[in-house]
């Protein structure tokens, strides 16, 4: 302020008021940067408390569950794999009808329906029975280029990618093919997948299920089992899913997310402050980049599978 001694009154004045008007704007911008640091950070979840650093970096024995449709991916990956297959001449249209019936009411429901995904397999099942396995693995690739890879999470793939650089491995949990979870691990740079197992006999698809589909409890039992041969604490585990039929996975772990949730899920989520997350609206988006192409190979989701349906029949 030495300055001011120098100027006339009326110039004093005028300069005392610039600075405190300078000051003013310093201190009001101050604030405002603070009040949206402090509104994005309640945001971060739903109750509105900042979150302590998850994952933790360098616990090799945690690792994460992904559920895939409705979590990694918009809608379900069976539907998109139906509509490459009807490109392809694997079946008629009038199936491809029912395909498309059957991903509107996924869509629009929200959540998980036991009979229309039921159907969904059953018809998945006939249209592949005959075909070489090799064959679909090729076209499993085509098809998550031209249906599957746009409609893919940013948000999920950022908590994915934030467990790999944390040096964790990280599995898709689906009752997709496990075909299917396959390609999508190892496009997305996963560590993985657990998923549906189609019985084949010479490297052809017979139409039938190897066990049961991995859904609900089957989840959960499959995510024990390969906890258990990959030396894991569940305690320190993270899982992620929509659907309140996975709530027995979620059970499983010290860290259950709910990712878009279906209503039953997130009123449970709710009830036990489990942390939620909504990617449709783009709210509450994980603050930790969004990953390049992926560069990780994968490791080869059947034989966990395989662990997981030998463990359950014994």
């Amino acid at each position: 302020m030495a300055v001011l001694r120098w100027l006339t009154p009326r110039r004093r004045s005028a300069t005392a008021r610039s600075v405190l008007a300078g000051e003013a704007s310093a201190e009001a911008a101050r604030k405002s940067a603070e009040a949206a640091e402090a509104a994005e950070s309640a945001q971060e979840t739903d109750s509105g408390v900042a979150e302590p650093e998850f994952p933790v970096h360098g616990d090799e024995r945690a690792a994460a569950f992904f559920d895939l449709d409705n979590t990694v991916m918009q809608g379900a990956a069976i539907f998109h794999f139906g509509r490459g297959l009807y490109k392809r001449k694997f079946f008629e249209t009038r199936d491809l009808a029912r395909f498309a019936w059957q991903q509107a009411w996924f869509r629009l429901a929200g959540f998980e329906d036991p009979e229309h995904m039921q159907d969904a397999r059953d018809s998945a099942l006939s249209i592949v029975k005959g075909h070489r396995v090799s064959e679909l693995k090729s076209i499993g690739e085509e098809i998550y280029d031209e249906y599957m890879a746009e409609r893919i999470w940013p948000g999920t793939r950022a908590l994915a990618q934030a467990h790999l650089d944390a040096g964790q491995k990280v599995w898709l949990v689906t009752a997709a093919p496990v075909e299917i979870a396959q390609v999508i691990a190892r496009r997305l740079g996963l560590t993985g997948a657990l998923g549906t197992v189609a019985e084949s006999i010479g490297g052809v698809y017979t139409g039938k299920l190897v066990g049961e589909p991995l859904h609900g409890p089957a989840k959960a039992e499959a995510v024990r089992a390969l906890a258990a041969a990959e030396n894991l604490d569940l305690s320190r585990c993270a899982a992620y899913s929509d659907s309140h039929n996975d709530i027995p996975m979620l059970s499983l772990v010290g860290h259950p997310y709910a990712i878009n949730p279906d209503s039953k899920l997130r009123k449970h989520a709710r009830e036990l402050e489990w942390r939620l997350r909504d990617y449709r609206t783009g709210r509450k988006a994980a603050k930790v980049g969004i990953p390049a192409a992926a560069g990780v190979g994968a490791v080869a989701g059947g034989t966990a599978a395989a662990i997981a349906l030998h463990r359950r029949r014994r």
